[in-house]
């Protein structure tokens, strides 16, 4: 009998040992997905402040080209005569940017960086692929939420305003919304499209591809 109170004694104790562990183990899970959430959202407030540095500097570097134009179907010959023609960079504190991308109907105005890489992205959108004079124009931005995280819910008919670094202002209309995978690298800078704006969803796993088309 003894012996058998001794066995129930002893599994009861593993059973609490082991009860014990899974429990820190599920406030360790805890702790760091508290942890990740938190610099998440430190992460997007630095780039949204990163941005609104830059954006009034690259406005006064932009507006010296001359005084705005809205380029719609008849006047954009000229502008589209040479399919060559290079984007114009502008550079600011080390970094080339190529212009302004605007959605007003979401008061979302971010400065557009020449060149992509990860750690580009986490200042400010960029231009991963194309040209605005191409018709071709791709443009990767973070999930921030001041940064492209709105833009997978906007609807048909939004207009997105993009200005190039000499100071012409392109109107483009939302036309499609899709999610790819994300290894349809292919599929996201192929199709008939005039400008996308692509973001990962959450998890990364996945991409929203805004499709646009210029009006």
């Amino acid at each position: 009998m003894t012996e058998w109170f001794k066995g129930v004694r002893t599994k009861r104790l593993k059973n609490k040992r082991t009860s014990t562990v899974l429990m820190l183990i599920g406030l360790l899970l805890l702790a760091a997905a508290l942890f990740f959430a938190l610099y998440n959202i430190y992460d997007a407030k630095r780039a949204e402040e990163e941005s609104a540095i830059v954006l009034p500097v690259l406005k006064s570097e932009i507006e010296r080209a001359g005084e705005k134009e809205v380029f719609v179907n008849d006047s954009v010959d000229s502008v589209f005569a040479d399919l060559n023609k290079a984007m114009t960079f502008i550079e600011i504190d080390g970094d080339r940017y190529v212009g302004i991308l605007e959605i007003p109907s979401i008061d979302l105005t971010l400065p557009i960086m020449g060149e992509w890489s990860y750690n580009r992205l986490r200042t400010a959108p960029c231009l991963y692929t194309g040209s605005v004079y191409q018709d071709n124009m791709v443009i990767a931005g973070h999930n921030y939420a001041r940064h492209f995280s709105p833009i997978k819910n906007l609807p048909e008919g939004t207009i997105v305003l993009f200005t190039d670094g000499e100071n012409r202002i392109f109107e483009y209309e939302i036309a499609w919304v899709e999610v790819l995978d994300g290894t349809q690298v292919k599929d996201m800078v192929t199709g008939e499209w005039d400008m996308t704006l692509f973001t990962c969803t959450y998890g990364g796993k996945a991409r929203y591809a805004v499709r646009c088309l210029r009006k």
